[in-house]
């Protein structure tokens, strides 16, 4: 058990980076974005959530569970990006 619990936790932490790597894009984003509108775009939220069920399923991974996860990350994601946009236009 405590192999798998490290191999568990191995996981945890590069699924961790990968999200920090996930949300410096959305710094990106929040500095590309002309307007705050843009910054909600549901045809590419659901565009993204078709990609990851079909990885999930290709990877053998349960789709629902992938894309629950997943809607819950661009939700956080694109409130992260609503901060960032007012941040960095409030700065100038």
């Amino acid at each position: 058990m405590a192999e798998v619990r490290r191999g568990v936790d191995e996981i945890d932490r590069e699924i961790v980076r990968l999200v920090a790597e996930r949300f410096r894009y959305m710094d990106a984003a929040a500095r590309i974005k002309r307007g705050r509108a843009a910054v909600r775009d549901e045809a590419r939220k659901a565009e993204v959530l078709r990609n990851v069920a079909s990885h999930a399923r290709e990877a053998g991974a349960p789709p629902a569970a992938v894309a629950e996860l997943y809607e819950r990350l661009i939700e956080a994601s694109i409130a992260y990006e609503f901060d960032r946009f007012d941040e960095l236009r409030a700065a100038g």
